[in-house]
């Protein structure tokens, strides 16, 4: 299932919001969003996630699924997702997702769990994002 034109929209640590242009190839055969394409799109949302959190290899998928809940659309339609990194641990990374069509009607939402345990070595990380941010005093 080619996602060569998936575009990143925005990202901050632990969230990436990003979309698809549909196109013939992430259809089924009543020229509707194929779920196979949304299940793709967890996949890679979820990586792309615990990567915004700083893990340059972001592990390998212990568990993936997705809920389907309306159509996602048509050839030329556009879906969008947003993928938030829920937890981040030593040894397993939690993400969710939510898709939405060009309507804005929630389409489906998925989960993603990695076993990033190993991912921690690496020394293309950046070690930044991995650390805890101090909390900010309030102002008085």
């Amino acid at each position: 299932m080619p996602l060569v034109k998936l575009k990143v929209t925005a990202a901050r640590p632990g969230t990436v919001n990003f979309e698809l242009d549909i196109q013939k190839e992430h259809t089924n055969r009543l020229n509707i969003l194929h779920g196979g394409t949304l299940a793709c799109m967890t996949d890679l949302g979820g990586s792309l996630a615990v990567a915004s959190r700083g893990l340059f290899a972001t592990g390998v998928s212990t568990d993936l699924s997705v809920t389907y809940l309306n159509s996602g659309g048509k050839i030329g339609d556009t879906i969008r997702a947003e993928v938030t990194c829920d937890k981040f641990g030593k040894t397993l990374a939690y993400t969710s997702i939510r898709f939405t069509n060009t309507q804005n009607e929630l389409v489906a939402r998925g989960s993603h769990t990695k076993f990033v345990a190993l991912a921690w070595k690496d020394p293309q990380n950046i070690t930044d994002e991995l650390s805890p941010k101090p909390e900010k005093p309030a102002s008085s």
